[in-house]
C-alpha cells in the first residue's frame, strides 16, 4: 500500500503534467503563427480554448478529489477527454460537414447525457458507467443521423466517439466492481 506522501507525489505529477500539457496546447497555435500563414487565431479563439482548457483541467482536478481509485479517474479521463473533443472538432471544423452546419448541434445532445446522466448517478461510479453506456448510444444516434443525411464518412469519424465512450464506461463498471 502506498502511503499518504507518495500518492500526493503522485497526484502532483499528474496535475504538473495535465496543465503543462494543457499551457503546451494554448502555446501551439501561437508558436504555429509564427511560422505559416495557415494558422489565423484572434484574441478570442485564444479565450475560448483558454475558458475550455480551464474547464478541462479543473474537470481533471475534481476528478482527483472524487477518488483515489486509478481505474475510476482513468474512466473520469477518458470522459473528459472524449467531451472536450466533440466540442473542440465541432468548434475547429464540425463532425457533419463544417464548424458551420447546424446539425453538428446534436452533439450537445450526447454532452448533455453525459453531463446530465453524471449528476443524477451522483458520479458513482456504477451510474458512471450507465451514463457513458447511454452517451454511446446517443452518438450511434448522432452517427446513424449524419449516415442518413449523405455524411457517410463523418459517419464513420463519429462512430469513432463511440468507442471512447463505451471504454469510460467499461472502466467506470470496473470501478464500481473494486467498489470505488
Amino acid at each position: 500500500m502506498a502511503n499518504l506522501s507518495e500518492i500526493r507525489s503522485s497526484d502532483t505529477l499528474w496535475r504538473i503534467l495535465i496543465w503543462g500539457g494543457l499551457a503546451a496546447l494554448l502555446a501551439l497555435p501561437a508558436i504555429a503563427m509564427r511560422f505559416t500563414d495557415e494558422v489565423v487565431w484572434t484574441a478570442t479563439d485564444f479565450m475560448v480554448a483558454a475558458i475550455i482548457f480551464a474547464v478541462v483541467g479543473g474537470c481533471f482536478e475534481w476528478a482527483a478529489r472524487m477518488s483515489r481509485n486509478w481505474v475510476y479517474r482513468a474512466a473520469f479521463g477518458i470522459t473528459i477527454v472524449t467531451s472536450f473533443l466533440t466540442v473542440w472538432v465541432n468548434l475547429a471544423a464540425g463532425m457533419i460537414g463544417n464548424e458551420d452546419n447546424p446539425a453538428n448541434l446534436i452533439f450537445l445532445g450526447v454532452l448533455l447525457t453525459a453531463i446530465v446522466g453524471s449528476i443524477v448517478a451522483r458520479f458513482r461510479a456504477d451510474g458512471m458507467a450507465r451514463a457513458m453506456l447511454l452517451a454511446a448510444l446517443v452518438q450511434a444516434g448522432c452517427s446513424a443521423y449524419a449516415a442518413s443525411i449523405g455524411h457517410t464518412r463523418d459517419a464513420i469519424f463519429i462512430s469513432i466517439f463511440c468507442v471512447f465512450w463505451l471504454a469510460s464506461a467499461a472502466l467506470f463498471r470496473m470501478a464500481a466492481r473494486s467498489g470505488a
